[in-house]
């Protein structure tokens, strides 16, 4: 070891609270980066597996390929595993309503493309010969065409061909262009319901329906299916591979990978890692080299004398890094051994949360990947060697003489340090002597303010996108009635009925209500208006302002008697006021913002079908609120009012009129949602139910948001913590550190008289610079980027009202003070300690 280095070991072992400092900030920085890259690679695999867990585990699908292709491939060293399945052929769907896919498209498995394409049943069994299938539960949602478990299906099979050419799954329906060619029919029976399959493509013109083939038929075509050892050669495989058949591959899967052509996503996958790790060391760069900084300040005077015998620039700056390295030696490795435990930690928390939002199936764990570890040590040391190098070569560039007599370290003119003269009537002599000590060392009070601006910065933004995203998440939250709600429309009552009656015997189902929404028309006088809602809405429809009448949107909503009358008790009104042929009906009239659209508290209406044929004239009542949420239009349309009339379920009759749209729900409270509605779908399922329907677990969709904020929450304080660790060793370290270098300045002022009183008044003034300063820079930074953060989810369709994050910001000014007058403690505790006369015979060395 060479003298140089020798020195530095000295130096650091002087100066033993600085150096345990920066390792301590060293280490933070080093478990921070090694928490990002563990939790990196962690979600990763959770989202691959997720994928193949919901898509099947296979990389590329090559189609209308042949058995010896399918052997070949097989064989060839590059392939994990490979299967494939048979193109039995098409045949018609008689009745379907999708003109797009006009087919049922059959697919013979063998045992091995079971286990590699995941099939999620949805009752039933799998095929166990070639006489058996499975049908696609979308085959009734989608095609409109019951079919249930234990029917036969006696279909003649043939291929889809235009002019010389075979179409397959991948290419979309082609009507007048394609003929179907019958070549054989085959009966199966139906053992099964199950999802639809990932890999039918939307566009593709076919129901996939799977039977059993453990032998293919030499005249079929095969769909093969690949998974590569290493997913990254994708691309060069499939260009030596394909030999002219056509492939996709499960971006599923490799969009996860970071190596699909989803350009959007690898952006965004690869950009928030390096966004985060570029934020903590943006903070350890901070700290690091501040430290260093200061330590070549006080060796300023060691450089110039070695320098003045001969040491080379190279040799200077070759010491300081060498310092860096030993300090990365010491501090690395203790982040690392401190960030895998902190980030195992955080994941036993959220993983629960995890598989609520996402996959239930999948769990989160913990991976551990070398060459991640391995990168979080490069990275925390290059950010070292960078901190290190900076002042290094900066003062092995100053000439010999500055360096001998110091006389870099301040430069100033005298002009530079004055102060206002009624500065030291308000302030005093210690104000005074405070405001001209942080004029002439303006480089560092930057450093200390700089660094304290980016934790308050930082404390405040992302407390401000916690505060935003929940603000979003409770918004999205209000207005839902029960836990389970199915929604459909134009469906047979009797039907609907009976699907009802079977759905609330579901496991876990307490309570449920149906209802009814009827759509008609009818013509009212815009005098009747308020006069803001006249001017809104003639001016929002183009409409002449001396328009006198209107045509407007009257849903009535009929709904059960016990919840009718529970809804006349809410009201104030007696249970016989249940409308009738000539009685008065509930109506409600608003606009967003609970604005009423009419003057009067009763009006007459008189209801119309979409021809215009006259249903009934209606006395109402208007009341302030409904018993339940309507169903949503399908499709969606926008109104800028709501006028609904409420009216028992007996009395639908009463208004039923041809061509009259209906749309109908079903709301449910369980005690257990999730069981209640997977069960629920398996009986729609298995009803063959042939109306567009969605059915929402709309207790699921809280629990996600409240899984959602709890999981950002939990990253966001965790981060905002450990920068703000990061933040508070910088400003320890560069305080205390500035501190000690004034010690002889310090010990001068004692030594011509300035009392203990005054010289912590002195110190306490120059803390409130510190915080003042800090806070002037912080808290308008802060305040822009809380408004970009709220106007971002705004454009992102979040309904939120901006709310300045005071409570943020008032623990960041208590922080800030807290920290710098902690540290200053510390530090003039260790000067006060000291002997005046050692302290003014000191020369640094």
């Amino acid at each position: 070891m060479n003298i140089f280095n020798k020195t530095a070991l000295q130096g650091l072992r002087k100066n033993r609270a600085r150096t345990l400092v920066t390792i301590a900030g060293v280490a933070l920085s080093a478990a921070l980066i090694t928490a990002v890259a563990t939790f990196s690679v962690s979600l990763q695999t959770y989202l691959i597996n997720g994928a193949i867990e919901k898509t099947g585990d296979w990389h590329v699908e090559f189609y209308g390929a042949d058995s010896s292709f399918v052997q070949g491939q097989a064989a060839d060293s590059r392939i994990k595993n490979a299967s494939f399945f048979e193109n039995i052929g098409y045949t018609a769907l008689d009745g379907g309503i999708n003109p797009d896919k006009p087919y049922l498209f059959i697919a013979g498995f063998n045992r091995e493309t079971f286990d590699m394409i995941h099939i999620h049943l949805l009752s039933g069994r799998l095929p166990e010969n070639s006489n058996e299938i499975l049908v696609p539960a979308h085959v009734a949602a989608n095609g409109g065409v019951k079919i249930s478990i234990g029917d036969t299906l006696i279909v003649p099979v043939g291929t889809r061909q235009t002019g010389n050419l075979t179409l397959s799954q991948h290419d979309p329906y082609r009507p007048g262009e394609e003929t179907l060619t019958h070549e054989a029919v085959q009966t199966y029976k139906v053992v099964g319901i199950f999802q639809r399959p990932a890999f039918e493509e939307r566009s593709a013109p076919g129901y996939t329906l799977i039977t059993r083939a453990d032998s293919a038929d030499p005249g079929n075509s095969l769909s093969a299916f690949v998974t590569l050892k290493k997913p990254r050669s994708v691309r060069a495989y499939t260009d030596g591979a394909a030999g002219g058949l056509s492939y996709v591959l499960n971006d599923d899967v490799l969009r996860f990978m970071g190596i699909s052509d989803d350009t959007m996503f690898n952006t965004l996958l690869y950009s928030t890692g390096a966004i985060l790790i570029a934020l903590v060391m943006t903070g350890s760069v901070f700290l690091i080299y501040n430290s260093f900084h200061i330590s070549l300040n006080e060796r300023t005077h060691q450089f110039g004398i070695l320098m003045s015998v001969g040491a080379t620039e190279k040799q200077l700056r070759s010491s300081v890094l060498f310092e860096g390295l030993v300090i990365g030696a010491i501090g690395i490795p203790i982040g690392i051994l401190i960030g895998i435990p902190g980030i195992q930690f955080v994941i036993s928390l959220v993983a629960g949360n995890f598989r609520a939002v996402m996959y239930d199936s999948v769990p989160l764990t913990l991976c551990i990947s070398i060459p991640a570890i391995c990168a979080a040590a490069v990275i925390s040391m290059i950010t070292i060697l960078i901190s290190a190098y900076i002042p290094a070569r900066k003062a092995a560039r100053t000439p010999v003489m500055e360096c001998i007599s110091q006389t870099n370290e301040i430069k100033v003119d005298p002009g530079a340090v004055k102060t206002p003269k009624f500065a030291g009537k308000i302030y005093g002599l210690e104000g005074t002597l405070a405001l001209k000590n942080f004029k002439r060392n303006k480089g560092r009070y930057r450093s200390i303010v700089l660094s304290l601006t980016l934790s308050v910065v930082l404390f405040v933004s992302t407390s401000s996108f916690a505060m935003n995203l929940s603000g979003v998440a409770n918004q999205s939250a209000v207005e839902m009635d029960g836990d389970i709600v199915f929604y459909t429309k134009d469906t047979d009552e009797n039907e609907l009925l009976r699907l009802y009656g079977e759905m609330k015997t579901a496991d876990g189902v307490c309570k449920s209500t149906h209802q009814t929404v009827s759509t008609y028309s009818c013509r009212v006088d815009t005098g009747d208006f308020t006069a803001e809602f006249r001017d809104y809405y003639l001016e929002s429809q183009g409409l002449d302002p001396d328009c006198q009448t209107v045509n407007l949107f009257m849903d009535v909503q009929f709904i059960e008697e016990d919840i009718y009358k529970d809804f006349l008790e809410s009201l104030g009104l007696p249970a016989s006021n249940s409308g009738g042929q000539d009685g008065t009906m509930i109506i409600v009239g608003k606009r967003p913002g609970n604005i009423d659209i009419f003057k009067n508290k009763t009006m007459d209406f008189t209801i119309r079908n979409e021809s215009g044929e006259a249903a009934r004239t209606i006395h109402t009542f208007f009341a302030d609120t409904y018993p339940l949420d309507p169903p949503p239009l399908d499709p969606p349309a926008k109104r800028d009012y709501v006028l609904m009339v409420v009216a028992p379920y007996g009395m639908k009759p009463q208004f039923d009129l041809p061509g009259a749209s209906q749309r109908q729900a079903f709301t449910f409270w369980s005690k257990t949602p999730g069981l209640s509605a997977a069960q629920m779908q398996t009986m729609i399922d298995g009803s063959g139910i042939t109306s567009t329907y969605n059915l929402f677990n709309l207790h699921a969709v809280l629990e996600e948001n409240r899984n959602i904020i709890f999981i950002v929450n939990l990253f966001t304080v965790v981060f905002v913590i450990m920068i703000s660790l990061i933040g508070t060793a910088n400003v320890f370290n560069t305080i205390s550190t500035n501190i000690r270098l004034r010690r002889r300045e310090l010990a001068m002022l004692r030594s011509v008289g300035l009392s203990d009183r005054s010289f912590n008044r002195m110190m306490r003034f120059e803390c409130a610079l510190y915080g003042i300063k800090t806070l002037l820079f912080g808290l308008p930074i802060s305040g822009v980027l809380s408004w970009l953060i709220y106007k971002g989810m705004v454009l992102g369709g979040g309904e939120i009202r901006y709310i300045f994050p005071w409570d943020s910001i008032a623990v960041s000014v208590l922080g800030v003070f807290i920290v710098i007058f902690i540290t200053m403690l510390y530090a003039t505790g260790k000067i006060r300690k000291e002997n005046i006369i050692e302290a003014l015979r000191d020369d640094m060395t």
